[in-house]
């Protein structure tokens, strides 16, 4: 019977190729609308766990999500935060989410407090020295032709410097001073949120309540940065899990009846075929087992040229978008390749029953 498989498959070589490319793109589908989502999610939350603060301020109606809430907040608070008990550090921060050329969230920093936080590392260059100064970190300075110290790139539709290479991991990838920040975009003496840094972790809690109980903050958010990072999940970000589930379906769909028509039209052409089976004592359960194995042969060649084809996507993704997060796991890799298995599979039920209820006598006449 396995011989049988094989030698049906090769012998319909471009049938056989459509399907296993068809279950391949359905793979790349899956595996690829998930990847770049939770690369996306884990980038940003590597990112802001990497500003080294213990806390953030906003106000109250402010958005978790960095970029997205303005610059409501006036940047003299600061001053009142930091004298507080068990502040170490208060750095005010404006986030502009920027879709000139690219998706990204501008950070305007004040750059000695910034640096408070958790010290930047620097490959190359060091601080802003002038208003129109910019700190980039080194996966953006490999972005395009590479950039090196001393090259100028537009923010905003103004030339900035690059005064400073990073390593990654300090919030934003192109950093700016807060003020001039804040004069691009109409808020000045204003910040997104402000970043406290506490003398021990053990106090928390404390700052929290002092804040609270302080007249005139008593609305302000304030969470941990533990309590933030667990935030960023894909149930948080509206439209991740329809978006998700609307891909996943389109490919199970295209999938399933492309390995439906495979191999309905196959049981078609081989009515002879399974009658002389039949005749020969093959039973229901047999004949429906040689239609299922080679669906099954075609759907785990698609499934694996579909898990090269995605590595290849990612690599060229990151070839021409260098600051593109692409995060494949092991998990999805095995859930995209059980759903598109389990749709093929699914896809031929139907012929398989269809070619195990075949009469012997009529196929072993038919023309």
């Amino acid at each position: 019977m396995n011989k049988l498989v094989f030698a049906n498959l090769f012998h319909r070589p471009m049938r056989s190729l459509i399907s296993i490319l068809a279950v391949a793109i359905e793979v790349v589908m899956i595996l690829s609308i998930v990847a770049i989502f939770m690369g996306m999610l884990d980038d940003q939350k590597d990112r802001t766990n990497g500003i080294g603060a213990d806390l953030i301020v906003r106000p109250s109606n402010a958005s978790f999500m960095n970029g997205v809430s303005g610059a409501p907040m006036n940047i003299r608070l600061t001053n009142v935060f930091a004298k507080l008990p068990h502040v170490a550090v208060a750095s005010p921060v404006i986030t502009d989410f920027n879709m000139s050329g690219s998706v990204e969230i501008l950070y305007g920093i004040d750059y000695k407090s910034y640096n408070a936080l958790k010290p930047f590392k620097f490959l190359a260059g060091g601080p802003f020295k002038e208003p129109y100064d910019v700190i980039v970190d080194d996966i953006y300075a490999k972005s395009g032709k590479g950039y090196k110290v001393g090259d100028f790139i537009p923010i905003h539709n103004h030339p900035f410097r690059i005064c400073g290479i990073v390593e990654s991991g300090k919030g934003g990838r192109r950093l700016l001073p807060i003020d001039t920040l804040g004069a691009m975009i109409g808020a000045e003496g204003k910040a997104s949120v402000i970043y406290l840094k506490a003398d021990d972790q053990a106090n928390e809690n404390a700052i929290i309540q002092e804040i609270h109980a302080t007249r005139g903050l008593e609305n302000y958010q304030v969470q941990t940065m533990a309590d933030i990072i667990s935030q960023y999940t894909p149930a948080r970000f509206p439209g991740f899990n329809l978006a998700l589930r609307v891909v996943i379906s389109i490919a199970v769909i295209v999938g399933f009846l492309v390995i439906f028509q495979s191999m309905y039209t196959a049981v078609l052409e081989r009515t002879r075929e399974i009658g002389i089976l039949k005749s020969l004592g093959s039973s229901k359960p047999s004949i429906i087992g040689v239609v299922l194995r080679e669906t099954g042969v075609l759907a785990i060649a698609g499934v694996i040229l579909g898990i090269v084809s995605t590595f290849g996507v990612r690599e060229l993704l990151l070839l021409r978008f260098p600051t593109f997060s692409f995060e494949l796991t092991g998990i999805w890799i095995g859930r995209g390749a059980l759903i598109a298995f389990a749709g093929s599979i699914l896809g031929a039920l139907y012929p398989a029953w269809m070619a195990s209820r075949k009469d012997p006598i009529d196929a072993l006449a038919y023309e």
